[in-house]
C-alpha cells in the first residue's frame, strides 16, 4: 500500500485519473473523501495522515490568517485559478513538510541536549 504523501504525489503527476483535472478544490474534496472511506473501514490514521492534519494551522499562521475557511480556500485566496492553486499546494505542501523537518530536527537536539544535561546532573 503506497503511503499518504505518495498517493499525493500521484495526484500531482497525474490529477486526470484522480480528480479530473488540477484543481485544488477537487483534491481538497477527493481526500476528504478518502478520509471518510478511511473512517467507514475502520482504518486508523497514518503518521503521515496525522502530520498533514498540522496543514491547516500551518497554512493559517504562514499566511497569518484566523479562519474557519479550508487550507483549499486559503490556497485559492492566494491564486489566479484552480490550476495555480492546485500547483500552488504542492510548493506550500513541500515547504511545510521542510518546516516539519526542521522542527523535528530542533527538537531531537533539545531533547540530546536534555538527556545529557541530566546525565552530568
Amino acid at each position: 500500500m503506497i503511503s499518504f504523501y505518495q498517493r499525493l504525489q500521484k495526484i500531482k503527476e497525474k490529477p486526470g485519473l484522480y480528480i479530473g483535472y488540477p484543481s485544488v478544490s477537487d483534491l481538497f474534496i477527493f481526500l476528504c473523501g478518502y478520509r471518510r472511506a478511511c473512517q467507514d473501514m475502520g482504518l486508523a490514521l497514518s503518521d503521515e495522515e496525522r502530520e498533514f492534519h498540522e496543514f491547516q494551522p500551518w497554512l493559517q499562521k504562514r499566511f497569518r490568517l484566523s479562519t474557519s475557511a479550508s487550507w483549499a480556500k486559503i490556497i485559492l485566496l492566494y491564486s489566479s485559478d484552480e490550476t495555480h492553486a492546485f500547483q500552488m499546494f504542492f510548493e506550500l505542501l513541500e515547504e511545510f513538510l521542510n518546516y516539519r523537518s526542521q522542527s523535528d530536527k530542533i527538537e531531537e537536539k533539545l531533547e540530546e541536549k536534555q538527556v545529557v544535561k541530566t546525565s552530568f546532573s
